[in-house]
């Protein structure tokens, strides 16, 4: 069975979703037998005779060269869904770039990449995963002999860009996976410096599997005003500002979860919501020992250190408030683009209060509730009363976890090398026999780990302003921010 449909969730991908949103002028769905014989062909060979619902609605739009913003879920098929497409209609004799896909992560990338060579099999259409942490030299190569599409991170690609290896004379079709991951992992910035050197008129298709405000300003920014909306949703369609989330969790085991939560999404803003004031003081010192910087009000801080705390909160000199419901009261930041609820309160009507401290002035935000079994009875009671769509969370892994974090690292790293000057370049290049000394003994191996988590903690990590980089939006307009 192809890996096409391995990343899949436990919906059968193959149904059809509970709900779908189609554009107003919508096209026939495509099917099977549309795709080219050898096309037909390859992917029966890969198991599968059918297209999958996401395949069918998008097809025909890509195939049309239309613009279109898709909301769908990891492992629904999108894969196929853009890579299908592009096989047919790809000049073959041509060997210059003609698609570009940018992707979050160098894992998915691979795995894009991947599909794109099973698909493409005999066709001699040829492709290069291009992502950071890995030696230039094989997709320069892979750039000089020629490819049609090109599957890459951003920061990396625009590497390539910049140093003249890749040009889009030719790129007819761009593709944004995962645009929402892409936003989070803190790419903006590059994304923004990618689209000067692609050409005007290109058909651009981005998949997302969440529709903050966010995502859409950044589809503005790369679509043509015609981009039109196709959402297919297997249980509901999140299309709102505010987005609800829940992880299943142990009562003891919230702490933690909580380091991981920030680490995961990196928060420009955060609000942590305790139910007591000694849990907030607790979780303060938790934080900040683990390298947070973090401020705290409860009924026990004066006056005057609540307003120096809350300047700081304003000023983004601290990005985390922990705080009890009470000591929340008067709190007025419009950018606060988390709120996390370590406790779920006994009253429903808070969790709306708390949530609510997020998704202002028309931006976009994310709640995020920890909740043990108990508390997930309350949540469900609240989801009745209020109709709150609750988004359950897979547990977050250990190892997805720490491979975010290693590649936010290498992404900023990157982007603070393209701007060196050229003595700091010469400057840098004296610790290259220090850097091969240490990588070649396992036990000095932990100083260099030591350096890039000390650079992830100070310089950009969870307590830094790195996803201040993301779309701003007022009155239903973005007006990005970038690094100079």
């Amino acid at each position: 069975m192809s890996e096409i449909r391995q990343d899949i969730t436990p919906n059968n991908p193959f149904l059809t979703p509970a709900q779908i949103i189609e554009p107003q002028n919508k096209l026939d769905d495509f099917v099977f037998s549309q795709l080219s014989p050898e096309l037909q062909t390859t992917i029966k060979d890969l198991g599968w005779d059918d297209l999958m619902p996401v395949q069918r609605k998008t097809m025909p739009y890509m195939m049309a060269g239309r613009d279109m913003l898709i909301q769908s879920k990891t492992g629904s098929g999108k894969t196929g869904a853009f890579v299908l497409p592009l096989i047919q209609v790809i000049e073959r004799s041509h060997a210059f770039p003609q698609a570009l896909i940018l992707i979050p992560t160098r894992e998915l990338a691979l795995q894009v990449h991947n599909e794109v060579v099973k698909l493409a099999k005999g066709t001699g259409i040829r492709s290069v995963a291009i992502f950071g942490g890995v030696s230039y030299e094989p997709q320069l190569q892979a750039l000089r002999q020629g490819v049609h599409i090109i599957v890459a991170t951003p920061g990396r690609l625009l590497d390539h860009v910049q140093r003249g290896n890749v040009d889009f004379l030719s790129l007819r079709d761009l593709i944004l996976d995962e645009a929402d991951e892409m936003l989070s992992m803190g790419f903006y910035p590059d994304m923004q410096k990618i689209r000067r050197y692609l050409p005007k008129e290109i058909c651009t298709t981005l998949f997302s599997a969440t529709m903050p405000q966010t995502v859409r300003s950044l589809a503005r920014e790369f679509q043509r005003k015609t981009a039109e909306f196709l959402s297919l949703s297997y249980d509901q369609v999140i299309a709102h500002n505010l987005e609800h989330r829940y992880y299943l969790v142990e009562a003891m085991e919230k702490d933690s979860m909580v380091v991981k939560v920030l680490e995961w999404e990196n928060p420009d803003c955060c609000i942590i919501f305790c139910n007591m004031k000694r849990d907030v003081a607790y979780l303060e010192e938790f934080l900040r020992n683990y390298g947070f910087k973090v401020g705290a009000l409860s009924g026990d801080i004066e006056q005057k250190q609540r307003e120096r705390i809350l300047k700081s909160f304003r000023d983004k000199e601290l990005n985390i408030l922990i705080a009890t419901d009470v000591a929340a009261r008067g709190i007025d930041v419009s950018h606060v683009s988390h709120v996390i609820i370590h406790d779920f309160p006994d009253d429903h009507e808070v969790y709306v209060h708390r949530s609510g401290r997020t998704a202002r002035a028309g931006r976009s935000g994310v709640a995020i509730t920890l909740c043990t079994q108990v508390e997930e009875i309350e949540l469900n009671k609240t989801a009745a009363d209020f109709g709150i769509q609750f988004l359950k969370q897979l547990p977050l892994d250990e190892d997805a976890l720490g491979s975010r974090v290693r590649q936010r690292t290498v992404a900023v790293l990157e982007r603070e090398k393209r701007v060196l000057s050229q003595k700091a370049r010469d400057r840098v290049k004296r610790y290259i026999p220090l850097v091969e000394q240490l990588a070649a003994v396992d036990e000095e191996k932990e100083l260099l780990a030591y350096l890039l988590d000390r650079y992830y903690w100070m310089g950009f990590g969870p307590q830094s302003d790195e996803t201040t980089d993301l779309p701003k939006v007022s009155d239903g307009q973005a007006t990005p921010q970038i690094e100079a």
